[in-house]
């Protein structure tokens, strides 16, 4: 069964960031997700979810508010690695707090002054040495690739196929790779068999249509053969909705409802 989970970032935007809550327990869903957690006021946060009865799935750890590819403090930067695993760190703190399992990673640029491998070897570093503290919280840290034809020019990590190396690099229970089957299509395509093929590396799923990154059902996609195919593999972490809505939120996530319940 699709455990289904709504971002709470690019919907409702001219709403409270609270109050979102509101709406997307209204439309029956029990799980959301967000981005950064250092400009939310968590306890107004944490209240709002209990009087829901709602759960977190996600948020990131990375507690820069900018760009992905363009952190201040990225994996990919051997110089700044205390300073990351700080962050990660104190955002398992967080997590912990709200009772919240998934960690989302954004590696970063790579930086000039260092090649790919040498990027890469940087990111593997850092993820083992906060892997433990993850692991001791019972919390997983998602590793995200991005595409950098249209959203993310000169982030790392932008083919999953480097994610799964990631992750078997690593070599921890605590880190798996978050597949955003938006950032996929436009970088590699191949989703049903990359899942399937993958699975026991995923520890997260992203959803939109593509183009645009609407709700499904408005672009390329075939969202029915592809939660089916997610549903009848092993996998069995959450799936995120993080989309912008093509019209109204509402008539996108009575959509959704009707998805993932049908």
């Amino acid at each position: 069964m699709i455990r289904p989970s709504i971002c709470l970032e690019m919907i409702y935007e001219d709403v409270p960031f609270v109050d979102r809550i509101d709406r997307v327990a209204a439309h029956g869903f029990e799980t959301v997700e967000f981005w950064t957690w250092p400009d939310k006021d968590l306890d107004a946060l944490a209240d709002r979810l209990e009087d829901h009865d709602v759960s977190v799935a996600g948020m990131v750890a990375n507690t820069e508010p900018r760009r992905p590819e363009a952190l201040e403090r990225p994996l990919t930067d051997p110089t700044k690695r205390d300073a990351v695993v700080e962050d990660i760190t104190e955002s398992i703190a967080v997590a912990d707090r709200l009772d919240c399992p998934n960690l989302i990673v954004l590696v970063g640029p790579k930086p000039d002054e260092y090649t790919r491998a040498e990027a890469y070897d940087s990111v593997v570093a850092c993820l083992r040495e906060v892997a433990p503290a993850a692991e001791a919280a019972g919390v997983t840290l998602i590793v995200e690739p991005l595409n950098r034809a249209v959203d993310h020019d000169g982030y790392f990590l932008e083919r999953s196929a480097v994610g799964f190396d990631i992750v078997r690099d690593v070599d921890s229970p605590a880190v798996r790779i978050n597949f955003d089957i938006y950032h996929q299509q436009i970088s590699e395509g191949n989703i049903i068999a990359t899942i399937t093929d993958d699975v026991d590396a995923i520890g997260h799923i992203h959803i939109a249509d593509v183009p645009g990154r609407h709700e499904p059902g408005t672009g390329e996609l075939h969202y029915p053969n592809i939660l089916t195919a997610i549903d009848e593999s092993t996998y069995d972490g959450y799936v995120g909705f993080e989309y912008v809505a093509a019209s109204d939120d509402d008539t996108a996530l009575e959509t959704i409802h009707d998805l993932v319940t049908g």
